[in-house]
């Protein structure tokens, strides 16, 4: 046996060998085609773009053609340069760098030369391509815009870079792909597939027919069509509404996480960012680095939350125990609570948990977040279960939610008490500022409002998405898990209840609409910078979160606006007008939107980056321009960091 072994592994080897040999030989002859095939010419058809609707099935996205001009720098012969140059309006140099590019990534392979001519320039040149070998044309899609809105959601389509061909065969020299908003998250869904048709040549590089008698074409497919959980009258109404003002918006069905409506301001017109301008457009976006145009602030910025933070530490004192509905706490304007410290505060005498959420009594809030430090032994315990409570709402971490950009947020832990006091000696009154959603809490717009759509589903939240529906697939079932937060139901009803009343006897009295059963909370953030190296306040920024209507909640609204003072100035009027937008589709408090239209905030904005006057800001330059297309821009900072 041990003398037949080792024959035996030969032949077998032998015969394996044999066998894949003639499979890839005489079979399958498919890694020729991927080959630089001096005898094969590979052309791609390239598919449309799903196009983008909104919830109600109203077109935001299509496409429209697009040439490029593709090179093979091996088949270039006596071209006319100058000629060449002149028809398409680039100079010497520019021809002279495009070519040495393309060799760069290959001699034989097709690459762009120039991208994204229109239709006039593809017919001028198509004219006179005959003269110029070694040039053709590839029919592209771009998208066409049909809205001036949501440029933040819908992203945009740019070329691939060498990295990312490198890393994904799919893609090839040329070839577009989408990047931020829904544009990369469903790129694999909105791309489609490429066709590719095979050609025969001869040995003067001739065409002499299809390989093969096409048996390796492929036919194109269009990519398919999704449906955003966007309102987008809602959308567009809020980005009208924040115009000459810097914040997010975002809005979420409760029942659903479904999102209505998510503004960043300023934001600018999606179109700029198509065609042979794109790049000189983004540049100018990405420069601007005081506006930040391109800064998603309803996702990525990272603001203390203020007092609807209140919310979360009176459902936790109830939840603990420490507290309960009759529970009071006696305010004079302010709280002093040790060493002398003092917290100001909004009312005065006797608070328990209805009318301090109503009266935003600083006093209660304070009370109840000690008492429930203090319930244990040891502080850094009991700030993590605090932490952990506030946790199960879907803070302090990404959320999951499908857009590709998001930030965590902080909700501190013993953890982060330990690198900030190496030596201990912190207790509650050391953290209280983190009753009132100051101190080391930072949360997102989109956080609030999913707090808020927490509290309207009386303790629940399902992942905040804004893809609805996929057609020819399942959207990611993870959208539909209810997340439970730590929070008894019971807790929740007290809690509503004042809620209702911000609007009726409280902070935002007088911001209501008639026939709209409102809940909601206002919050001032304070708001600091360094300038020159010196801690100064700035003006606060303006908060606001809300839901409604109070029974069977069908919207859940976060707002905030830098620099835009108290919560009931600005961002509470704001909430008003975008719910009665989406539940009537049409507003009566035409006072609230008179007033919110015209509301400017340029002044401050000009102040913070050193302008002595807010008429030096562009706001309306030439219509050709691309800063025409962006809502809103701002002078340079000179010498200012900000903080949050």
């Amino acid at each position: 046996m041990r003398k037949l072994l080792l024959p035996s592994l030969i032949i077998v080897a032998a015969l394996l060998l044999v066998i894949r040999i003639f499979y890839l030989q005489v079979i399958n002859d498919t890694f020729k085609l991927k080959s630089e095939n001096n005898a094969i010419k590979i052309k791609y058809d390239y598919p449309e773009r799903g196009y983008i609707y909104d919830r109600y099935g109203k077109l935001l996205v299509a496409n429209q053609a697009s040439y490029d001009i593709m090179v093979i720098p091996r088949e270039l012969k006596n071209i006319d340069t100058l000629e060449f140059c002149q028809l398409l309006k680039i100079t010497k140099e520019d021809f002279i760098k495009k070519i040495a590019k393309a060799k760069v990534y290959s001699p034989r392979l097709p690459s762009v030369f120039l991208p994204q001519l229109n239709k006039s320039e593809f017919a001028a040149f198509q004219e006179k391509i005959r003269k110029f070998e070694g040039f053709y044309f590839q029919k592209r899609s771009l998208r066409d815009y049909e809205v001036d809105f949501g440029a933040n959601i819908f992203g945009f389509i740019t070329q691939v870079n060498d990295k990312l061909i490198a890393k994904n065969p799919y893609y090839n020299s040329g070839d577009l792909i989408g990047k931020q908003g829904v544009e990369e998250s469903y790129e694999s869904v909105l791309r489609g597939i490429k066709g590719v048709k095979y050609f025969q040549k001869d040995k003067y590089n001739r065409e002499i027919g299809s390989y093969k008698d096409g048996k390796y074409d492929t036919i194109a497919v269009q990519g398919e069509d999704i449906n955003l959980t966007l309102d987008a009258e809602l959308q567009k109404y809020g980005e009208q509404l924040m115009i000459n003002k810097r914040g997010g918006i975002v809005a979420i069905e409760p029942r659903t996480g479904e999102i209505l409506a998510l503004v960043t301001a300023p934001s600018y017109d999606p179109s700029i960012l198509v065609g042979r301008q794109r790049s000189t457009n983004y540049t100018l976006l990405y420069r601007d680095s005081i506006a930040k145009p391109l800064y998603d602030r309803g996702l990525l910025a990272e603001y203390p939350p203020g007092s609807p933070f209140k919310i979360l530490t009176g459902l936790i004192g109830l939840q603990e125990g420490v507290v309960d509905e009759q529970t009071t706490f006696m305010c004079h304007h302010g709280f002093s609570y040790a060493r002398g410290r003092f917290m100001k505060c909004h009312g005065f005498g006797p608070h328990n948990l209805h009318n301090g959420i109503y009266n935003s009594c600083n006093t209660y809030f304070a009370n109840v977040y000690m008492r429930t430090i203090n319930k244990y032994a040891k502080p850094a315990y009991a700030v993590d279960v605090w932490s952990k409570h506030v946790k199960s709402f879907g803070l302090g971490d990404f959320m999951g939610y499908d857009l590709p950009t998001g930030k965590r947020g902080n909700i501190p832990d013993s953890k982060t008490y330990k690198k900030i006091y190496p030596n201990g000696g912190w207790r509650s009154t050391t953290i209280v500022s983190n009753s009132i959603g100051q101190g080391e809490v930072l949360m997102t717009p989109i956080q609030l409002a999913n707090m808020m759509a927490t509290v309207a589903n009386e303790g629940y939240y399902y992942t905040p998405h804004i893809i609805k529906k996929i057609k020819g697939t399942n959207i990611d079932p993870k959208f539909t898990e209810k997340h439970q937060t730590t929070i008894d139901k019971k807790f929740f009803k007290p809690m509503i209840s004042g809620l209702f009343d911000v609007y009726n006897l409280g902070t935002a009295r007088g911001l209501g609409v008639p026939g709209i059963d409102i809940c909601g909370k206002t919050g001032t953030a304070e708001n600091f910078a360094k300038i020159n190296g010196k801690r100064v306040k700035l003006e606060d920024h303006s908060i606001f979160v809300a839901f409604a209507p109070k029974d069977n909640p069908k919207i859940a609204i976060a707002i905030l606006v830098e620099n835009g003072g108290y919560g009931n100035a600005i961002a509470g009027p704001i909430a008003s007008l975008m719910i009665e937008k989406y539940l009537r589709k049409k507003i009566t408090r035409t006072d609230l939107e008179k007033k919110i239209l015209e509301r400017s905030l340029r002044d401050r904005y000009a102040k913070l980056g050193g302008m002595k006057d807010a008429n030096a800001i562009e706001t309306s330059p030439k219509k050709d321009t691309v800063k025409s297309k962006v809502i809103e821009t701002a002078p340079p900072v000179a010498n200012l960091t900000i903080e949050n």
